[in-house]
């Protein structure tokens, strides 16, 4: 056809004027002509049918005809439909076309059509029972795959991926922390900097004050089972903590310490008992050396006791040194320093060996000694290893004076602080408790008391209660605890249980109260106690504390999060919905159609 929009009209051979459009047109297109063969207004380049079919045929009545219309004040070409369309024609609002002929866009190079005025119902009738079977069994995958991910992070870490990120990042740019925002110096905000300062300090990885000795009770344990009782995070712990009770910055003055240094460092037991034997042969009085192969390399707690003395004499003797130089450098305060926090170990593993050999008298003045001497250090819980030597001795009133000294709000809590004092409050009232006649008469005041302590002390470790009444068994507790967790319980309950058992009533009486405070039953409880479950970060580190060989406990028990159930609801829903469409796909397609058409006609309407 040329150039549409500057064709020059085509001359005839034989005369030099423009051919008359009217000749090559149907008799209905002649009548929208003028009476020259031409339409008003307008030059007429061209008339052709849309396709060649022969003249006098059926589809040649039917068949649209395109005008090139030069426009004589826009001169520009226009291309128009010379057909009456069966559809009403649409154009700008306020034009409608006149004589038939659809009017359009300048430039347009074809009239719309029934089928572009809704392509969503062209794309859902194209669609076959293939595609909905092939997106609902993706959809079905990928929620599997969700739901894999939310369960396996859920028992991991303890609470849901998509709600915790939601929380952490959506809620900050929804503005939802602002409501919880305090002010600086009320009240409300001094609690809650107190409570999270609590719940730190009690998610925190404590060492064991009742750690058993490697050589001597752990690996007999290995060699009767072929067991591992310690995991490789709580030796790693251990590890850290060699490091930091003995060594310094001034190590590099003395071989031996030297030696030392590197035999921490080592992850093989068997190399750092060939580390210390090297450092003993470079000074016979390194007390470090001593330490870890009483720890280590000793079989049985006597040879354990036999190299701790050794240990404790060439410790003072180093001791006594440092305390003439301590005030030279901060170096030389820095030894002072370590060689306390070995004077110190050397001598509670001396007082827990004399516990174990049955001197417990010996063990008691060992201790108490040392509290008096190096009252600072109460952060390595020395006085709960008085209280389970007193508690062997029976010696309830010394018990009770360590408990009014160190059951101090402003010191940590501990299981062994809680169960004790819950222990001399029931011994008073557990030989003659029943519970049908403190059913039938109530509670007096003795036994409220009681009831209390155990309430108390199940607040803060509700797994205790199933190891001192044998529900559990118990295994070796490991060299590191966490607080309110199931390792502390485990540490308590595998000292503590005999105490218990000594006392005639006093586990029938935790067992009622605790039962009911399992099932929350209140009790006439005069001060109002509060059932405060562990945090929820326990779980996490017991795992790794404990051995894989042991089940954790764990309570309250964890409800499942929300979207746990959505994802596992989302990915059955989706695979039905395949599995159907797949069976009966004429059907499914209906109903798929149906779907869409109300959902399109609900946008609509919004």
């Amino acid at each position: 056809m040329g150039n549409w929009g500057h064709h020059e009209p085509e001359k005839s051979p034989s005369k030099g004027k423009r051919p008359n459009c009217g000749d090559r047109m149907p008799a209905r297109a002649k009548k929208l002509l003028s009476p020259g063969g031409h339409l008003q207004g307008s030059h007429c380049s061209r008339v052709e049918p849309l396709l060649p079919f022969a003249e006098g045929g059926d589809r040649e009545r039917r068949t649209p005809y395109l005008l090139l219309i030069r426009h004589p004040i826009l001169e520009v070409g226009h291309l128009g439909q010379l057909w009456p369309s069966p559809a009403p024609a649409r154009g700008r609002p306020g034009r409608q076309p006149s004589d038939g002929i659809t009017a359009g866009a300048v430039g347009r190079t074809r009239p719309e059509t029934p089928t572009e005025k809704a392509p969503l119902t062209l794309f859902l009738n194209s669609l076959t029972p293939k595609f909905y079977v092939a997106l609902t069994g993706t959809s079905s995958l990928i929620s599997g795959l969700i739901f894999i991910f939310e369960w396996w992070y859920f028992h991991k870490h303890g609470t849901s991926f998509i709600e915790q990120v939601s929380v952490s990042h959506l809620r900050p740019l929804m503005g939802g922390t602002e409501s919880s925002i305090s002010e600086p110096g009320s009240p409300s905000s001094n609690r809650e900097s107190e409570t999270s300062r609590q719940n730190l300090s009690e998610c925190k990885v404590w060492r064991n004050p009742l750690n058993l000795f490697r050589g001597a009770e752990y690996r007999r344990y290995t060699w009767v089972t072929g067991k591992e009782p310690l995991t490789y995070y709580d030796m790693n712990l251990s590890a850290q903590d060699h490091q930091t009770f003995f060594t310094c910055d001034t190590d590099f003055l003395r071989p031996s310490d030297t030696v030392m240094q590197k035999a921490w460092r080592e992850r093989n037991p068997p190399a750092r008992i060939k580390a210390a034997y090297q450092a003993l042969e470079l000074n016979n009085d390194c007390a470090t050396a001593y330490v870890l192969l009483a720890e280590e390399e000793a079989t049985t707690i006597v040879d354990a006791e036999r190299l701790f003395k050794q240990a404790l004499k060439a410790g003072e003797t180093i001791y006594r040194r440092s305390q003439q130089c301590q005030h030279q450098s901060p170096q030389h305060e820095a030894q002072l320093r370590r060689d306390t926090n070995v004077l110190v170990y050397i001598k509670r593993r001396l007082a827990m060996c004399a516990r174990k050999l049955g001197r417990i008298r010996e063990a008691v003045k060992i201790m108490r000694d040392l509290m008096k001497e190096f009252p600072p250090l109460t952060m390595l819980n020395i006085h709960e290893n008085l209280l389970e030597s007193l508690l062997e001795l029976q010696a309830y009133a010394d018990v009770q004076a360590v408990l009014a000294k160190y059951d101090d709000i402003s010191l940590p809590k501990s299981a062994a602080i809680c169960y004790t004092a819950a222990l001399l409050k029931t011994r008073t009232v557990s030989d003659k408790f029943s519970p049908e006649t403190a059913s039938r008469r109530g509670l007096n005041t003795a036994e409220i008391n009681a009831v209390e302590a155990i309430h108390r002390a199940v607040e803060f470790n509700p797994h205790v209660p199933k190891y001192l009444l044998e529900m559990k068994s118990l295994i070796l507790p490991p060299e590191h605890i966490l607080k309110r967790g199931d390792s502390e319980a485990i540490a308590y309950a595998f000292f503590h249980l005999q105490h218990w058992k000594r006392i005639e009533g006093a586990l029938n009486l935790l067992q009622c109260t605790w039962e009911g405070t399992f099932r929350m039953i209140p009790y006439p409880l005069e001060k109002g106690h509060l059932f405060y479950p562990y945090p929820s970060c326990t779980e996490t580190a017991d795992r790794e504390l404990l051995p894989t060989f042991h089940h954790v406990s764990v309570y309250p028990k964890k409800e499942l999060p929300f979207f746990i159930h959505f994802t596992a609801g989302l990915c059955s829903s989706t695979a039905m919905i395949a599995l159907l469409t797949h069976q009966f796909p004429e059907i499914m397609g209906v109903f798929a159609k149906a779907v869409s058409m109300i959902s399109r006609t609900c946008v609509e309407y919004l």
